[in-house]
Formats: C-alpha cells, structure tokens, sequence
C-alpha cells in the first residue's frame, strides 16, 4: 500500500516541458488523475465529464486512478508532471482537508497547482446497513452510546470528507466509533453492507446507489438544508445542530500549465454543464452543476481549506 512515505519521491520540481500551444489543444490524449478507487464517487464523476470532453475534442480524457492517502499520492503525481495541460487532477473536498490533515506533506496544494474548473457541488449521505436496528440518526446516536466500543466507521480514506464528516458528527455527539479507513468508498462497500461496519458518511452518488438497490439505509445527508434529489431525506443536522459537510468537485492542473489552456478546459466544462444530459447524469448521482471561472474556483478551494482547517481542528484528529 502506497503511504506518505511514497510522495516524498514525488515532491521534486516537475522536468522541465515546453507548453503546448494553446491553439490546436489538444493534440494527444489528456490524462486525468484520480485520487480513489474505481467506482466510488469521485470515479463515477470524473468518468462521466471525462466521457463528454472526449467527445468534446476528439481526443480521449483517460481517467487513471491512483488511490491511497486520501488523494495525495494522485496529488503528487500530477503537481510534478510537466506543466503542458496533458495531465489533470481530479480536485475534491480531500485536497483542502489533507492541508491541515497531513503534517508532512511535501507540496502545497494551493501553492503547487493551477485552478481548472467547478464541476459541481454534492453531499454526503450517513448509510447503514439494513439489519443495523436503527432507523434515524437519534436511533443511531442511541445505539453507540448503549454499545460503546462496538460500533465503528468506515471512510474512504483518511483525510476525505467521508472522514471527517463522521469526526465531526463524532465530536457534536460525543459518541465513541472506530474509524476504518479504506482505499475508496467502494472498498468499504462490502463490509458495510454485511454490517462488519456500522456507519459510513459517503459522498452522495455511490451512497446513493445502494440505498436505491435496498442494499444500505439513509439516516440523513450532511448538508444544511435538505438536498433537492433527495428531498425525503432529513438533515444530520435537523438532530445535531450545526453539523454540515457540503463537498464540491472540480479539476486543477499543475503550476504553470499555460492561461490559455486552462481558459479552453475551463469553457469547455461551461458548455458541459449546459449539455442537459450530462446535466440529468449528475443529477442521478445526486449532483448540482456549480460552474466557475478558473479565479472563483481557486476562491472556493482556498475557502475550503481553511473551512476543513476549523473542522480538523475542532475534532483534534492528525495523520503523520
């Protein structure tokens, strides 16, 4: 397994690379690093924009999956690819947590990385298996504090929102969990399902899917307000107050990836998110178009960063 350990071979300046020319971008297939397993969320996601700008340019967006870390060992590896536009990373809610999350980390993510696109915003959803007696979120507060010591957490990973979503949650309750952590959400599927794990704050489009297919049950989704797919599903928030964990996804490049070349990724994604059929498969994942400017997106990411940075904080949790 991959760890912290692997990055710091990673973390020297990427070689040197003329830019492509922006004009006839692109000429050869553009690679799309992602930090997690095959399909999760984020996988599903990616595969679902990476299709459309495919089609888009007549080139292929090869979505490459490089878990482990929570997302940096895929950081790493893209910050410290030449800077041409033919390698991407696949930016979520991991990437501004890991800042404050991982004390050693051997790149600065808002410092090291251009800011592409805004693809859209989601939620994350806490499921449980079916034979776990409970059926909201106080029946499940109940349950760990009658069970302690019995009751644990999976993630996809430590430094992803999954986790820290149930760190918090934890840290508003005061109930004792067990975090085990997995190489993606679709890992901890299995186990979650067979109720070797009791609880799991996964991002809305996998969750999602089992809760359809009668596999998993919903307590709640982790936004402030009910969410608009899902309308019937109370917030976490509605029985812990103040809880909230709204995850966004987009894509950044390496630093100094040519302006011109971002500005024609970043239009194409516009057009995506008007495409009304792509727009109904990120609705049947549960997600809400949010694009922006290459400028607002970086914004969002640096707010997040020092949004997760209170989070972290306040549940005293740490990876070294």
């Amino acid at each position: 397994m991959f760890g912290l350990a692997c990055l710091s071979a990673l973390a020297g300046l990427a070689a040197g690379a003329a830019p492509a020319a922006a004009a006839d971008y692109p000429t050869r297939p553009v690679k799309w690093l992602i930090g997690f397993t095959a399909g999760g969320p984020v996988d599903t996601v990616a595969r679902i924009m990476a299709q459309w700008l495919s089609e888009h340019f007549g080139q292929q967006f090869v979505v490459e999956n490089r878990a482990g870390s929570g997302g940096n060992i895929a950081a790493a590896a893209a910050i410290n690819s030449p800077p041409d536009g033919y390698t991407l990373l696949f930016v979520a809610p991991n990437n501004a947590i890991s800042t404050s999350l991982y004390k050693k980390l051997p790149f600065d993510f808002i410092r090291d990385t251009a800011p592409v696109a805004s693809i859209m915003q989601l939620t994350n959803m806490m499921v449980v298996p079916m034979d776990l007696p409970v059926k909201t979120v106080q029946e499940f507060i109940d349950y760990c504090k009658a069970n302690p010591g019995k009751v644990s957490y999976a993630s996809s990973g430590n430094g992803t929102s999954v986790h820290m979503s149930a760190e918090l949650f934890k840290a508003l309750t005061k109930v004792e969990m067990l975090h085990v952590p997995y190489r993606g959400s679709s890992a901890a599927m299995p186990d979650l399902i067979a109720n070797n794990v009791q609880v799991l704050f996964d991002n809305l489009p996998s969750a999602l899917e089992q809760v359809r297919g009668g596999k998993l049950r919903a307590l709640g989704v982790t936004s402030p307000k009910r969410w608009p797919s899902v309308p019937e599903i109370p917030t976490v928030a509605e029985t812990v107050p103040g809880f909230e964990s709204v995850g966004f996804y987009g894509f950044s490049a390496p630093k100094g990836t040519p302006p011109e070349i971002i500005e024609i990724l970043n239009k194409a994604v516009g057009l995506a998110l008007k495409d009304p059929k792509l727009v109904a498969r990120l609705a049947d994942v549960g997600g809400i178009p949010k694009p922006m400017t290459p400028a607002e997106f970086g914004k969002l990411v640096t707010d997040e960063t020092e949004k997760w940075r209170k989070v972290v904080q306040f549940a005293g949790v740490s990876v070294d």
